[in-house]
Formats: C-alpha cells, structure tokens, sequence
C-alpha cells in the first residue's frame, strides 16, 4: 500500500480534488538527467508539461533550459528564473507579439516551422532591428510507438517542414539580413518507450546533415525533442524513466560530435504529480459499481482526451479488493479516469489518488462546468537530506 508515502493527515485538511508534488522525486530525477548528460549537450524542460511555478523554479535552479510552445510559457520562464539564452521556442502559430517578446527578451533560438514563419520572423526582427537565431523544425516522417494524438513527426502531422524542402528554406534564410542560422530541430511525439524509434530518428538526422554538408550548408547544433515515456502502471517499481539507455541512443547513434539539445517534459514532472480525490459516493449499477469522485475530467483530462491509463489507488482503506469504474461528477460520458479497476474497497470520504498525473494534469485542467481549477500541495526538500 501507498498510503505511507502520503501525508493523509495533512490532507484532512484540505479541499479536494489537488495535485500532490512529490519535489523530492523530481529532485532525483533532474539529478539523473544530469548524471547522464555530456556537458555539450543541453535539456529544456517543455514547459507545457507543468508550468506551477514551485516545479519551473526547482527545474530552473538545477541548470535546466526551457522548451516554450507560447509567449505566456517565455514569460512564465523568465519569472521561474530560466536564463532568456536557454530558452527555445517552438510551435506552428507564432504571433508578431510573441516573436517580438522573444527578440526583446533575447531567447535562445526559435525553433520555426515553416516558410511563412520565417517571412514573419525576418519582418518582425527587422522592425526590432535584432538578428533572431533560428533553427528549423524538420518532420522526419518517423512514426512513434505512441497514441496517435500525440504523435508529431509524420508527414500527416501539421509540425515542422518536409525533411525533403528543409534545404530550399535554409538557403533561403542564409540570405536574410535579420535571421541567423543554427541548426536543425526534431521531435517525433511522447510517451515513446521504444527506443527503436529513436535510433531511427537519430539515422534520418545523419542522412539529412551528410546531405546538407555535401551542398556547403554547416549544420551547427541538433535538437532532438523530447518525447520519452514513463510506466504509468508501475509507479512505485520505476518512479524515475530509464534516461540512461534514452540518452545513450543519441551517444551512439549520432554521427559525429555535435552539440545536442533536448526537449523533455513528461518525463521530469509525470512521476513526480499526484491527483488526490476524495470518493462522494459508491454506486451499485446493474452489472458493475461506480466510485463516483470529486475530481472530474475538467482536473485530468488525459483518460476522457487520450484513453490514458493512470494507476489508482485508495489510500484511506485497508479493505478487500473490488472493481470499480472511477468516474467524475461532469456532464460527459466521457467523464471516467479508469474501469474495472482494481483497488481496496471504497466508501464515501476515502482518499483517492490518481498516479503518475504530473505531465498534463494541471497544465491541461478547465474551468468546465464551471468549476474551480484544482490546487497544488507540495512534498518539499529537506536540504539536510541532500547532504
């Protein structure tokens, strides 16, 4: 049982549905992210993955850089403490404002997308009178052994340029006063736990920096995105993803010695998050019962969006085991975190929590029917037990 590792009774106390961050896991985990990386390289948290400001602040402080989807995540960055040169932005629809935000705050790269991004780009830095450093996000065309919604780097996928054009468009860029070329951008999708996509990734790179360098076109640095998975059904067996044999696909399989960029997200925050729910109430259907939860798909909403499975678990009973559908109190029938599952028997008031929920929990959560956004209860570091 888990309910050791959870301090119910400081939960007692306080309004549910919230997340429970366990910062001394994220800890270890950014402690194992810089165990394995070589001092050429550089990771950036994606900040669409969780951007509390207690967790951007902890990840900042280990020395990590930012992954930024919009303007609101640049500044958000800034305010946590991430330096503006480890900062990269990425996304399809980059308004003038937040290019301009961007170049003002002297970010690191911008990562583009398309052709008439770079137009935009060289407009809005020659009004800034800046030179923006780009680098150019290329759709390998790779599929990823991931769910189909969170897939990115297949050519159906609305990301990045057609690794077969990206050459028209860097030269195009090499004759524009106000941009600067860098290097190349990649990412495949998430919650990726075959590492054989990776190593095709990492060969479509090689075939594009050969063909490129044979036309006189220097690549400078790589970035390889994100995109790595964690086991969301063994929490507490592997409660840190295996980063060792993820980075050591790129140590072996990128040619040469260049300057890898990474882009990780889920992986970080994901283990480290817990969504804590009270039960309202049990119901008794004809064939199978419901725990009906105070938290719903407005607090989590990747089971309704992506058929996500998250382990869960009753801390506040020691009882027989039953199945249950854990539902919430939305309008939708879509409103349903997991069926037939498995846990200690449920009354009404128990503590239920829902694991794994770090990445895209409270980063994704609305205001749908109304309802208030959930809070966030941290597990802090005690300094003394790092020593």
């Amino acid at each position: 049982m888990l309910k050791g590792n959870y301090p119910l009774e400081r939960f007692s106390g306080i309004n549910t549905p919230f997340y429970f961050y366990d910062l001394p896991l994220l800890q270890k985990t950014l402690d194992a992210i810089t165990q394995e990386t070589r001092a050429s390289w550089k990771v950036h948290y994606a900040l669409k993955a969780n951007a509390n400001p207690v967790i951007l602040q902890l990840i900042a402080k280990a020395g990590f850089g930012a992954d930024c989807v919009s303007g609101g995540e640049i500044r958000a960055a800034l305010g946590a403490g991430f330096a503006p040169e480890s900062i990269v932005y990425a996304g399809v629809g980059k308004a003038d404002w937040e290019i301009r935000l961007g170049l003002e705050e002297g970010i690191g790269r911008f990562n583009v997308e398309s052709e008439a991004e770079l137009e935009v780009i060289e407009d809005v830095a020659a009004a800034c009178g800046s030179v923006a450093p780009v680098s150019f996000r290329v759709n390998p065309d790779i599929g990823a052994h991931t769910l189909a919604g969170i897939t990115t780097g297949l050519a159906e996928n609305k990301f990045g340029i057609y690794h077969a054009q990206v050459d028209t468009v860097i030269r195009k860029a090499m004759q524009m006063p106000h941009v600067r070329f860098c290097g190349l951008h990649f990412h495949i999708g998430s919650q990726i736990l075959d590492m054989t996509d990776f190593v095709a990734l990492c060969n479509r790179i090689n075939d594009i920096c050969a063909r490129l360098e044979r036309q006189g076109i220097t690549v400078g640095d790589i970035n390889v995105g994100g995109g790595l998975g964690i086991e969301y059904g063994h929490p507490n067996h592997l409660p840190i993803a295996d980063f060792k044999r993820y980075f050591q696909v790129f140590s072996k399989h990128i040619d040469g010695h260049r300057p890898l960029h990474f882009e990780l997200g889920r992986s970080i925050v994901a283990p480290c998050g817990t969504l804590i729910a009270r039960v309202l109430y049990v119901k008794a259907g004809l064939s199978r019962q419901f725990a009906i939860l105070d938290a719903g798909m407005n607090d989590l909403v990747r089971p309704a969006m992506y058929h996500a499975v998250h382990r869960i678990e009753n801390l506040s009973s020691d009882g027989p085991e039953a199945a249950y559908d854990v539902v919430g109190p939305i309008c939708e029938s879509s409103d349903v975190f997991g069926k037939g599952i498995i846990m200690n028997e449920c009354r009404r008031g128990d503590f239920i929590a829902i694991r794994s929920a770090g990445a895209y929990g409270e980063s994704m959560a609305s205001c749908y029917n109304a309802r208030p956004l959930p809070g966030a209860v941290f597990e802090e570091i005690l300094e003394s037990g790092r020593d």
